[in-house]
């Protein structure tokens, strides 16, 4: 609980919260003291002496580091204080270059400020200032430019770098010859920077500037790529996109942003945007009109109603988009078909946890992991996937948390880890129930928790007991007492949260992994409080909405069963189809010849589905499809049909995010040429066909109808939203929303939650596919490459596949870093550019799935895990051989 304490600065009574100090809490309460090396979030330094303020006792302290006391005074303003600063602050400008006018900070410097308040003038410095040298800016990296001679050594972005788990720069040299510098002084761009811009987002001169333009005016919304759903201040001038900054008042990211968040939003901008509406004459596209388009397509669906169409919603479109799809499907063209990428991703957390939880969401919130006592990361490498989840978890680990990571792979998480676990990729279920075993031996586990809340548990422990180590340790690679120590660190420390990603649940027995971790976290008592739960991390930005949105095949909006459906059928005013075919069992059955047309909203399955090749196959063998997209995506260009959509910064609507914050997003800018948001397309074309109950006249009227009929979203609004993001549930209008989920109970029938036992699938290589492929993501690109492919800064970072394989086996093969080889699976096969890495063990090698010149799905697919659908996509066998 805060209290506050109330002090005086210069004779004035304020009062602040107990933890502030003196220079917080004047600013919190309008009273200005100079400062250059603070800012707010970051650890103060001390290091400018501009902020200094005379105690009780007579003494000079430094404001940003002198906590407020209840009942002290300081003065701030004085003589003498003045005079030492103006001293301080010459000596800085002695040493700092002159161009200040010309600088692109000019205007926007807190030393210019610093200065003018201090009345410092040339005449001060003028036998202070010797002539400079002349340094040559760093303008390796393409979203910003470091300058030396404009540096004042403040450290902020030294301390934000590290706080972000990068610590590319330091301190470096010694006395008049210190500098920020990189490791062994290298040019920015070859260093560990991985351009998030937070440096140059709180350098206080020009020493860090951004490139490119600045904006006219800004526009508050989200970012459109991960699940995190980072609040951002768009840039924009004129009819384009030019920047962006973090919203320091939003709860998820508090200002701070990752490379593609802050630097690869002007994908909007690209020429290469879809403009009008394409049919296909022969193999080419003609540009046409709206009606014409909407006619085509209207015509063609209607001879395929039912189980002969498909629709595919997309996690990258609003949560009312989503939902009018999804009705769309349903009601006009009276079809259960409809699913979306979370068959690719998250299918398995929403049957696993609802199985075990009755509820298949992220339980926690992310700025809750930096209180966990402890945070156990397993198959996740949010360094890479979710920057800002990450910098919660190094905040955590800075603050003294202990961090258990389990993942085949080394990555950056993992080297910041107090024990790492590198399994056999396909291994968790064993390995996190001998976990369980040595929790329940050690008597580490939450008995009352168990005996009050759960049920199930008799069965369970008597299955864990009964585990053969021996085979625990074959099967995994990890060795007994390594589990044993992870499993006490985990249980011992409170509140633990486990984070998880697709690491988990892209195999298939998906669904057990997910159901072996929630035993895990109800062993502990580890749900329903704060800092704690079983938390997956969603993948892209809209994933969690568009599960809510019911676009799935055998749910409906808020998770609701098919067999229960009479409100959305009088809502609707049409009967609901039964369950349908899952992404999977869609591309079977065109390929089959079951499915007959198919339309696809803002996804490229081409690239993204595994075993591509028949993907392929299976689009090609439609009678008609539609895509709907910003861009000429590799699956639109296989379409009788393309409808120009708007981008997310082009209209209004909502996101939910992984962890259930449902937040406005606001449009910045017009769309080019004809296209339409993504529901009003729809809308148009269910009105051509004849269909009643799609004439909304906003999103935010689509929003209500949602409201109406989603419980979990009945107190939500947009108006409500203007205010900031709301967690479901959230069932009326004066409901605040719910930070973490199961405090009282588990949205179960009997309220308990239940301990099940995971079906293990043991997966093998054979002599002909003697290596394991694991595929991923990286920090640079995004899924298929429709929105960073037109993003061409990045391809300074990432601009080509490669695949990362282990030394010893590379040394084996003959491959050497940078070689060629063919990799080779039972279905397919393709060239690639080797990276011999130790990140990965022996045996498996690693790929990510972003470029279409070298699609990593040509290779994956396989069998599909049977509670969930989801398809393998982390153990595929293949071979891999030198080329030339």
């Amino acid at each position: 609980m805060k209290w506050t304490v109330k002090f005086r600065i210069d004779g004035r009574e304020v009062e602040a919260e107990h933890g502030m100090t003196v220079l917080e809490a004047a600013l919190a309460n309008d009273i200005y003291i100079p400062h250059l090396c603070f800012r707010e979030g970051i650890e103060p330094f001390g290091g400018c002496r501009l902020c200094l303020v005379e105690n009780d006792e007579g003494r000079l302290v430094t404001a940003c580091e002198t906590p407020v006391e209840d009942g002290a005074n300081f003065v701030s303003e004085s003589e003498r204080i003045n005079n030492i600063r103006r001293t301080v602050l010459s000596l800085l400008i002695s040493e700092h270059s002159r161009e200040c006018l010309s600088c692109p900070s000019s205007g926007d410097c807190r030393l210019q400020d610093v200065s003018s308040y201090l009345n410092l003038t040339e005449d001060d410095l003028s036998r202070l200032r010797p002539d400079l040298p002349e340094a040559e800016p760093d303008e390796s990296n393409p979203f910003f430019v470091r300058n030396h001679d404009k540096c004042i050594l403040c450290g902020l972005c030294v301390r934000v770098c590290k706080a972000t788990g990068a610590e590319a720069i330091d301190f470096a040299y010694r006395g008049h010859d210190t500098r920020i510098s990189t490791f062994m002084d290298r040019a920015i761009i070859e260093s560990s920077c991985v351009s998030c811009g937070e440096c140059v987002e709180v350098c206080p001169v020009g020493a860090l500037v951004l490139r490119g333009e600045k904006p006219f005016t800004e526009v508050k919304t989200v970012c459109p790529y991960c699940g995190a759903g980072c609040g951002i201040y768009l840039g924009v001038r004129g009819d384009r996109v030019v920047s962006s900054r973090g919203d320091p008042d939003n709860p998820v990211n508090r200002g701070k942003l990752c490379v593609k968040s802050r630097f690869a939003l002007n994908f909007v901008n690209s020429p290469e945007r879809l403009k009008k509406p394409l049919i296909k004459v022969g193999d080419s596209f003609i540009e046409v009109e709206w009606e014409e388009a909407l006619s085509k397509v209207a015509e063609r669906l209607s001879e395929y109603r039912g189980d002969e169409f498909a629709a595919v919603a997309s996690a990258k479109c609003t949560n009312e988009e989503n939902y009018i799809l999804q009705k769309f499907t349903r009601t006009v063209m009276l079809s259960g078909n409809i699913d979306h990428c979370a068959r690719l991703c998250h299918a398995p957390s929403i049957s696993g946890l609802s199985m075990t939880l009755g509820s298949g969401a992220m339980t926690n919130s992310i700025a809750e992991l930096e209180d966990s006592a402890c945070i156990l990361a397993v198959g996740t490498n949010p360094t890479e996937t979710h920057p800002i989840t990450a910098y919660s978890v190094i905040r955590a680990i800075s603050s003294g948390a202990k961090l258990v990571v389990i993942d085949p792979r080394r990555t950056r998480i993992s080297e910041l880890a107090d024990i790492h676990l590198q399994n056999r990729p396909g291994s968790d279920i064993p390995l996190i129930m001998a976990m369980c075993r040595f929790i329940i031996e050690e008597g580490l586990h939450d008995r009352v928790f168990v005996e009050s809340r759960t049920e199930g548990f008799d069965e369970f422990r008597d299955a864990v007991m009964a585990l053969d180590l021996e085979e625990v340790e074959n099967l995994t690679g990890v060795e007994a007492e390594d589990i044993r120590r992870a499993a006490i660190t985990y249980a011992s420390n409170q509140p633990a949260s486990i984070i998880y990603s697709m690491g988990i649940t892209q195999h298939v027995d998906g669904t057990a992994n997910v159901i072996a971790l929630s035993n895990l976290a109800l062993l502990t008592g580890n749900l329903g409080k704060p800092s704690a739960g079983i938390n997956p991390l969603r993948g892209q930005n809209n994933v969690q909405g568009a599960c809510d949105m019911g676009a799935l095949p055998d749910l409906l909006p808020g998770y609701q069963g098919l067999d229960g459906s009479s409100g959305f059928s009088d809502k609707w005013g049409s009967p609901i189809p039964g369950p349908g075919m899952t992404l999977p069992e869609m591309f079977d059955a065109a390929l089959e010849g079951r499915l007959r047309a198919m339309y696809i909203m803002g996804e490229n399955p081409l690239i993204s589905e595994p075993d591509a090749e028949k993907t392929r196959k299976a689009l090609e063998n439609l009678d008609f499809l539609v895509v709907q997209d910003i861009f000429l995506t590799e699956t639109a260009e296989l379409a009788d049909v393309v409808l120009p959509a708007c981008a997310w910064a082009e209209k209004d609507g909502t996101f939910t995010n992984t962890e259930r914050r449902v937040q406005l997003l606001r449009k910045a800018i017009d769309a080019p040429g004809e296209a339409r948001t993504d529901w009003e397309i729809i809308c148009m074309l269910a009105e051509k066909m004849g269909a009643e109950g799609f004439d909304y006249g906003s999103s935010s009227e689509i929003f209500n109808e949602i409201a109406a009929l989603v419980p979990a979203y009945a107190g939500i609004s947009h108006e409500r939203l203007q205010d900031g993001g709301i967690q479901w549930p959230c069932t009326s209008d004066d409901h605040e929303g719910t930070q973490y989920l199961h405090s009282e109970r588990f949205s179960t029938p009997t309220g308990r939650a239940s301990f099940i036992l995971p079906e293990y699938q043991e997966r093998d290589v054979s002599e002909e596919y003697p290596f394991v492929l694991v595929t991923g993501r990286n920090l640079y690109q995004y899924h298929t490459r429709s929105m960073t492919g037109r993003v061409p800064e990045l391809d300074s970072f990432s601009e080509s596949e490669e695949l990362l394989i282990n030394p010893l086996d590379a040394a084996d093969l003959g491959v050497e870093d940078g070689d060629t080889v063919l990799v080779k699976s039972e279905r397919g096969s393709l060239e690639v550019r080797a990276r011999v890495a130790g990140e990965v063990m022996e045996g498996v090698v690693f790929m990510t799935f972003h470029f279409a010149e070298t699609p990593a799905n040509v290779l994956t697919g396989g069998g599909c895990d049977p509670a969930s659908g989801m398809p393998e996509l982390k153990f595929t066998p293949v071979t891999i051989k030198p080329v030339g």
